[in-house]
């Protein structure tokens, strides 16, 4: 029922019972005696107060909608207000829930395109850095071995610093680019990806232990992406902000999904507002329908958990795979060695 109707219904019973009253044994005289005069008063606090909670009532989903609407995020996947109370409040929060839930979509659908870009930016760096710079270092510390055996004793130890600045530089630039492109993850999956993820920040003081089950579920490329891109962005950020000794970086399986825990004894969040780091946390969590929780951890520290999924599964358990269509026979067999194809010539893609 509408809150029309309430307050009219309520109204209109008052005033019939009222009017039903005075037709009746109830009169009024003039002067109003002090017995009438209770009478009266009695109904009107009762119309008053009947009417007072039935606006009580009707207005309370629209003081939820407004909390709602005051603490809504579009990274975050919360609970949507309850769709209740009379007509009009329960289509204004069921409008409300829909609009949020287009706009939620909308988002995950930007910003999966500008993290495909982003992703593909990033294998162009790696590949430039690899292929160009890489080679070029490589090259100049040829060029400087040469060079060793020839100068004079007297300078020998400032080719062979030269040397090692070069080697160090060499080093950095396929760190950079392991770290932009991630090869193992495509080479090796997901599970070694992690294991030497970890082994990668475990320097300078800070040492991460790892806990990757090898029964996991089988997940996606896109979702694997998410996962490795979570867990590198919360050790960069453990390893430049947290001021901690010791990391844990964990992966195991659920009864819907695999979760991803990174979790250091560090100084916490604090009263700091969130980063561009952990947004783009949350915009990756979106992508594949994850649940990201970025919170203090037990004792001292941050904790960063990101549950994923699984794919569906089939009818029998197994993942349900989508149906493979046939390709067309060709008109006209192609030749066995067309011109011009490359495919195969791909060793410069890694770094």
């Amino acid at each position: 029922m509408s809150l029309f109707w309430r307050i009219f219904s309520l109204n209109a019973a008052g005033l019939v019972v009222a009017t039903a009253l005075l037709l009746g044994p109830v009169t009024v005289s003039t002067p109003v005696l002090p017995g009438e005069a209770l009478i009266l008063l009695a109904g009107l606090t009762a119309l008053l107060a009947g009417n007072a909670v039935v606006l009580r009532i009707g207005l309370t989903p629209l003081h939820r909608l407004g909390r709602a609407m005051a603490t809504a995020d579009l990274l975050v996947s919360g609970a949507r207000p309850t769709v209740a109370g009379p007509a009009e409040a329960a289509e204004l929060i069921a409008t409300y829930n829909t609009m949020l839930d287009r706009l939620q979509a909308e988002r995950a659908a930007g910003a999966g395109r500008a993290l495909q870009a982003q992703e593909r930016e990033r294998h162009r760096i790696a590949r430039e850095l690899h292929d160009e710079v890489g080679q070029t270092l490589t090259a100049v510390l040829l060029q400087l071995k040469r060079v060793a055996d020839r100068v004079p004793g007297e300078l020998r130890e400032e080719v062979s610093l030269a040397q090692e600045a070069t080697r160090a530089g060499l080093d950095e630039i396929r760190r950079i680019a392991r770290r932009l492109r991630p090869g193992v993850l495509e080479e090796l999956g997901l599970a070694s990806a992690l294991r030497s993820l970890a082994a990668e920040f475990t320097h300078h003081g800070l040492t991460v232990h790892h806990h990757v089950h090898g029964d996991l579920p089988r997940l996606g490329p896109e979702a694997e992406l998410v996962i490795y891109r979570v867990a590198q962005e919360g050790l960069t950020n453990t390893a430049r902000h947290a001021s901690a000794d010791r990391a844990e970086l964990s992966l195991r399986p659920l009864p819907d999904g695999v979760e991803l825990l990174v979790r250091d004894n560090g100084t916490g969040l604090g009263a700091a507002p969130e980063g561009a780091g952990i947004r783009g946390m949350r915009e990756r969590a979106l992508l594949t329908g994850a649940e990201l929780r970025v919170a203090p951890a037990p004792g001292r520290g941050t904790e960063v958990r990101l549950r994923v999924p699984a794919p569906n599964r089939g009818p029998h358990g197994g993942h349900q795979s989508p149906p493979v269509t046939p390709a067309p026979a060709p008109a006209h067999p192609a030749p066995a060695h067309p011109v011009g194809d490359r495919t195969a010539d791909r060793t410069g893609d890694r770094p």
